[in-house]
């Protein structure tokens, strides 16, 4: 059972592409949670800074050799959770080591992807 009250919750996904990032938002709709959707970390930054996030899952890759790293940093500094999911295991790797936080492999069920989000905002802090 889950103890976040799905109405009251919401999750930031960072995603550039569009397909992926609509998937996720309807995943998210369809349990009731809020879902903001940022392709850019100038967009992520700015839904940070407007809306009060429970939590994120930031695609790690964004293109044009922009990474979700920005962001993470802002996430774990607020010490608010997140996931990271990646389509590159092999390049990011290093990248993947200096953050801690779960990683999800693409591609994934978009229902599994929200509902791990929502189990890590579940568990009580450590």
């Amino acid at each position: 059972m889950m103890k976040t009250d799905p109405a009251m919750t919401c999750v930031l996904v960072l995603e550039d592409e569009p397909f992926i990032a609509m998937d996720l938002g309807f995943a998210f709709e369809d349990v009731s949670v809020r879902a903001l959707i940022a392709a850019t970390c100038a967009e992520a930054r700015q839904y940070l800074a407007d809306e009060q996030i429970d939590a994120a899952l930031l695609d790690v890759n964004l293109g044009a050799g922009a990474t979700c790293e920005p962001i993470a940093a802002e996430l774990e500094e607020r010490g608010l959770p997140f996931i990271l999911h990646t389509g590159d295991l092999d390049r990011v790797g290093e990248f993947l080591r200096r953050i801690d936080a779960p990683v999800i492999s693409k591609p994934a069920c978009a229902n599994d992807v929200a509902a791990q989000l929502l189990d890590l905002i579940d568990k009580p802090a450590a």
